[in-house]
């Protein structure tokens, strides 16, 4: 009878699992955290780069709502205007105008430039410092092929994606060393753990912030630093291209909405995740293979690369599983 039991329990668990699996919107770990702990990002100093638009703007309106300080930063000053008069308007956080401050910042500008933000950054809410550092804006162009990517905008990629955090963070670290605590939120990619077809120059981008923060937390653990590395695959948001084809109309790359990320990326960063994905299959089963079996994974990416950057030139479903298939279905 027990034995009937046991097999029974060990079922259940892996049907359990297999479901969580097939449907969740994030690795393991990160679902079994829950939800958000509130309480992290009380009256904390939070700066956001990338706030204008899209995980960015709802990162800054959630983190409102959780009663933090925020700071929002990007290029467009109008933008930034705008994001915190909705914030305010919409009586999201307690503490009002008085919580927000905006600072304008071009992560290509040069490390002078953004000395001079960092300096003003640590000064606002009366001198309290920053509590997290999240680094959100990136540069992504619509894919293409290796050979297509022309150097001015491989230089606006790395410029923007890797120099500007790496500077900003060189700036910003002395300053929470010195008040032996904080905390790096990196906005990644599945992109950065796994080869990207028709991507490939965001994707060194992103493996370059993967292998620069992750070394950092290792060396600067034990110093009050603290580093959680978010990489989500497909996301919704306004500037996600339509998938749809005219063969198949309506048919979509199936993406995580821009609120479910950023509240994942809160429940990754508040529970203090190292690192944290979030997508849908087939994306997720595409990580897990590259990082637990490499040649299973890579050659995976290899049967797909090619057909996969024909679908983004036809504006199809780069993400489908019928491209390993050899279907141009979507």
């Amino acid at each position: 009878m027990i034995p009937i039991i046991v097999s029974s329990v060990i079922v259940a668990l892996i049907v359990t699992a297999s479901h969580k699996f097939i449907t969740g919107d994030g690795d393991f770990t990160l679902m079994l955290k829950g939800k958000v702990k509130p309480q992290t990002f009380q009256d904390k100093v939070v700066w956001i780069t990338g706030a204008s638009r899209g995980i960015g703007e709802v990162l800054a309106k959630q983190l409102a709502t959780l009663g933090a300080k925020i700071i929002i930063s990007a290029r467009n000053e109008l933008e930034l205007e705008r994001v915190k008069k909705q914030i305010v308007d919409l009586n999201l956080g307690k503490h009002g105008s008085e919580g927000i401050e905006i600072l304008p910042l071009d992560l290509s500008s040069g490390e002078d430039a953004i000395r001079e933000v960092v300096e003003k950054a640590v000064t606002l809410f009366g001198g309290a410092g920053v509590d997290y550092m999240i680094h959100n804006a990136a540069f992504e162009r619509p894919k293409s092929t290796v050979l297509d990517v022309p150097e001015a905008s491989l230089k606006a990629t790395l410029d923007v994606n890797v120099m500007g955090p790496i500077s900003l963070t060189r700036l910003l670290l002395p300053h929470m060393l010195k008040r032996g605590r904080g905390h790096f939120v990196v906005m990644s990619s599945a992109a950065g753990k796994v080869p990207a077809p028709g991507q490939a120059v965001y994707s060194a981008s992103k493996f370059a912030l993967n292998g620069y923060f992750h070394s950092l937390r290792s060396e600067l653990y034990q110093k009050g630093i603290m580093v959680t590395v978010v990489c989500p695959g497909p996301i919704e948001t306004s500037d996600a291209p339509d998938t749809s084809t005219s063969g198949q109309k309506g048919v979509k790359e199936k993406r995580v909405s821009s609120e479910r990320c950023a509240e994942l990326t809160l429940v990754a960063a508040s529970h203090g995740l190292k690192e944290a994905w979030i997508s849908y299959q087939p994306v997720l089963a595409v990580m897990y293979l590259a990082q637990y079996m490499p040649s299973v994974g890579f050659w995976l990416m290899d049967k797909v690369g090619g057909k996969r950057v024909e679908a983004a030139a036809q504006k199809g479903n780069t993400y489908s599983i019928n491209l390993l298939f050899g279907r141009k279905k979507e």
